[in-house]
């Protein structure tokens, strides 16, 4: 028989084998594991293999004995947990064998049911209701079932106990199961707490629609620690999560407030084409499609159409799907997102920028008014506080300044636009210049900093649509022609809002079509809002999910919509 093999620094009692090149770590193991062999043993891979002392052996022996003893005490654990396994199966099989001959039925004695939704329930404390819903939570404690029953509304705590606690469909019952449940509404005694300060105590119950157990159950196919790829797949799972859903209830009452603000200012709601022929912000950015032999596009913004409608509508406004085919994988940019927009008549550039702020400070104040949206935001964003008016107002020029004060570069790119990079690699990083496009990482680090909304306005022409208004120039002023143009920021977000006046003047307008190459024959019903009566006009675009993503303190965009779509995300 070959001799044990032992290395007491390289070796291992896990994985090692008790050869020369796999040994052992501890002698008592080798014992252990192949009592009455040879054993050869060394400090570490240094020196060579000897017999062990007379002293080390009897010493390991003891070891070895240890270890035999943790052996039988673990096998004796083992029989004896399988044992209570054994009986637990046995007892579960005879319980649910005899909840099988359980039949519950309604007790005609007892006062009609009122059926009602969880939200509405406080008026009814100590009558006899009716709920149904989702099985949101379920414990057994001491035969004593506690279901936490969700109706989209809110959330309710259900208690069973006796023959009600007993029956088949109690003992095999499984989260997201539909139910409906039947008892009396009690208020909780002081000391104890349940959602809404009341728990349901059923006398009757029934299934409606089973969910599975075992491998397809719930918490198999989603849980805290799935990856975002299958979140992503089953997001018609999160959405039953009380993170998401609060989210998605915050969402609707933001469009409500923003709604009641805007409506409060005069403005008429209309809903534009998302089918357009023409661009906004760059062909480079539409979604081409086949329209019954025509090219068309989804549309990038509503603005032109909403333009249209000031004549006849006067101040209008929209919240409509708008569509960016950009290969952007940032948490700010989806690919559809919801987009609020806006367009005024007879207002000049201050007019806008401080109607953008009332909207924003107005919303915000109707929600924190309302208990339901600021119990949300509190859950989501417990230190959220209202934003303070007046918004700083930052001109693009100063905004380049204050960066290189603060030595906020950005990456260097060439002709094409690709990132210039060192001879290690790395991205060459360069001070803003009067003429860039501030880039995202410094103008949301910069907000960051400052932690207060800013009016990022008067970008340069050539950084900004070809509809949108230039600032006029004082005499002998130098430096580039700017426009009446401003992005809102906010902090841990950046832009969320962006508007501009638009031009007003047909010959200016048809100028800047030539300037950006952009034939005007599609654009005639555009054209004709300057030939036939035009006014000083502007309008903005506010992105919904990058608000609600300040607002509910959200890190990226996609949580914020019910089915986020980004490059190469188009399902469920």
């Amino acid at each position: 028989m070959s001799p044990i093999h032992v290395d007491e620094s390289s070796g291992s009692d896990e994985t090692g084998k008790g050869t020369p090149d796999q040994p052992y770590q501890t002698l008592a193991f080798a014992i252990f594991t192949a009592p009455g062999s040879t054993y050869l043993i060394r400090k570490d891979a240094s020196g060579t293999y000897e017999e062990p002392t007379q002293s080390s052996l009897k010493k390991a022996k003891k070891g070895a004995d240890g270890l035999e003893k943790k052996r039988k005490k673990e096998e004796e654990r083992a029989e004896r947990e399988a044992k209570e396994k054994k009986e637990e199966r046995e007892r579960r099989e005879k319980q649910i064998e005899e909840s099988k001959k359980i039949v519950l039925t309604e007790d005609p004695a007892l006062p009609a049911a009122k059926k009602a939704k969880i939200n509405k329930l406080t008026p009814l404390r100590g009558d006899r209701v009716k709920i149904q819903g989702w099985v949101h939570r379920l414990r057994d404690q001491k035969g004593i079932m506690f279901i936490v029953l969700r109706d989209g509304t809110g959330y309710l705590q259900c208690v069973l106990s006796g023959r009600v606690a007993q029956t088949y469909d109690a003992l095999t019952l499984n989260l997201e199961s539909t139910i409906e449940a039947i008892g009396t509404l009690q208020a909780l005694p002081e000391g104890k707490t349940a959602p809404g300060g009341h728990e349901l105590v059923v006398d009757f119950w029934r299934v409606l629609g089973a969910a599975p157990g075992g491998e397809d159950a719930f918490t198999n196919r989603l849980n805290e620690k799935s990856d975002p790829s299958i979140l992503a797949d089953l997001r018609h799972f999160v959405l039953r999560g009380e993170t998401a859903s609060a989210v998605l209830k915050l969402r609707a009452a933001m469009l409500s407030a923003f709604r009641k603000a805007l409506v409060g200012h005069n403005l008429m709601e209309v809903t534009p084409p998302c089918l357009v022929q023409t661009q906004v912000e760059g062909g480079a950015t539409l979604f081409k499609l086949h329209y019954y032999g025509q090219d068309a596009f989804l549309t990038q913004s509503s603005q032109l159409y909403l333009e249209t409608c000031l004549p006849s509508l006067g101040d209008v406004f929209c919240v409509q799907e708008s569509f960016r085919a950009e290969n952007s994988h940032t948490r700010r940019h989806l690919s559809e997102y919801t987009h609020l927009e806006a367009e005024l008549a007879f207002i000049d550039f201050n007019d806008l920028m401080t109607h953008i702020e009332s909207m924003i400070c107005e919303t915000v104040d109707t929600l924190l008014a309302d208990p339901v949206a600021s119990a949300l935001v509190k859950q989501l964003n417990p230190n959220f506080t209202a934003p303070k008016r007046p918004f700083m107002r930052l001109s693009y020029v100063d905004a380049i300044k204050w960066l290189n004060d603060h030595g906020i570069q950005h990456e260097e790119e060439d002709a094409e636009g690709n990132v210039i990079k060192d001879e290690n690699g790395a991205a060459k990083m360069v001070d803003h210049a009067v003429g860039d496009d501030i880039a995202e990482a410094a103008e949301r680090r910069m907000t960051d900093i400052l932690g207060v909304p800013i009016f990022l306005y008067g970008f340069p022409a050539e950084l900004k649509a070809f509809y949108m208004k230039k600032m006029p120039r004082k005499e002998g002023e130098t430096g580039p022609i700017c426009t009446e143009s401003c992005d809102l920021l906010m902090p841990g977000v950046g832009e969320i809002v962006g508007g501009s006046m638009r031009i007003s003047d047909i010959a200016e307008l048809l100028a800047a079509y030539k300037r950006e190459g952009i034939d005007p024959t599609p654009y005639y019903w555009f054209t004709d809002q300057r030939k036939y009566g035009t006014c000083e006009h502007g309008g903005y675009g506010l992105g919904v999910e990058r608000f609600l993503a300040w607002l509910a303190n959200r890190y990226t965009v996609r949580e914020c919509s019910l089915y986020p779509r980004w490059p190469g995300r188009a399902t469920p």
